[in-house]
């Protein structure tokens, strides 16, 4: 990951490699892209976690369920550098990961698109793709310029690449649809050639139409080599483009299985386990 101090204007090159350019042997794609182990979490006297065990391969959407107050944002928020865990250990692609902020979580190529987006309004779609990392074209002393129109260049081959519809990256993120600022919000997120894009409840809010075009994004996302996990209320939506699901219920990991059977089925096995009907991890709970 490049931090806002390397952008000169030498480096550009370097900020949209694709990272699929390079091949993975057969053996580095056997080994998860993440793996958090026995992760526990407490809030004063609240146990938000309670030893969760998660792993994410490469070029997977994990679907990540459970009701409210379940632990899922809490969990993502310790893999995103926004909590420190009080237990347990994370691994990168087989290598333990001291992630204690957001910029060791960002260093480790791992990228969070929050439920509030955490878009700038009063900017363009560029500036918002760029924002903390903005290219630099001179500088001036204590002054730095930035490189528009590197910036629009970059943020345009973004968009097309990821299939976008957006007709200028010169508009106001204040002027777009919902679903064109949540796209917005997920290009950020995977534009400077992360590992891991995580997503809260990325069509909350939506329209039909609106969640059709973020849920074609994940797809295109995946097709293109990235590793995705997807917090999400929205079983259907966790149906249409997860690989695999992981039930959280009280802090704990309670189903951990494959997307399979048909819509009805599924809704039906994951409404099980949120009520606790169903525990695949019961044994030895409370020892």
């Amino acid at each position: 990951m490049l931090g806002m101090a390397e952008f000169g204007s030498s480096q550009h090159c370097y900020v949209f490699k694709y990272s699929l350019e390079k091949a993975r042997e057969p053996m580095e794609e056997a080994i998860p892209i993440v793996e958090m182990r026995n992760i526990k979490k407490n809030f004063g006297g609240v146990q938000a976690l309670q030893g969760v065990d998660l792993v994410l391969h490469h070029n997977e959407v994990l679907g990540l369920v459970g009701d409210n107050a379940a632990g899922k944002s809490t969990l993502m928020k310790i893999l995103s550098g926004a909590y420190i865990p009080d237990e347990g250990e994370i691994f990168i692609e087989g290598k333990k990961a001291h992630i204690a902020n957001p910029w060791d979580a960002r260093r480790q190529g791992i990228e969070m698109v929050y439920q509030d987006l955490a878009l700038a309004d009063n900017l363009d779609v560029a500036a918002n793709v760029f924002m903390g990392r903005e290219a630099v074209s001179a500088k001036l002393g204590p002054i730095s310029i930035m490189d528009e129109h590197y910036m629009g260049q970059e943020t345009q081959r973004l968009l097309d690449r990821l299939k976008i519809d957006i007709s200028s990256v010169r508009l106001k993120v204040e002027s777009l649809s919902g679903g064109q600022r949540q796209a917005v919000a997920i290009a950020r997120a995977t534009a400077f050639n992360n590992k891991v894009t995580i997503m809260d409840e990325p069509t909350a809010a939506l329209s039909v139409a609106a969640i059709d075009k973020v849920l074609d994004l994940v797809r295109e996302l995946k097709a293109q080599g990235s590793s995705i996990i997807i917090i999400s209320h929205r079983l259907e939506d966790i149906y249409k483009v997860s690989d695999r699901m992981m039930v959280l219920r009280h802090g704990r990991k309670v189903c951990d299985t494959p997307v399979a059977g048909d819509i009805d089925d599924f809704r039906e096995r994951v409404v099980a386990y949120i009520v606790g009907a169903r525990d695949d991890f019961a044994e030895g709970v409370g020892k």
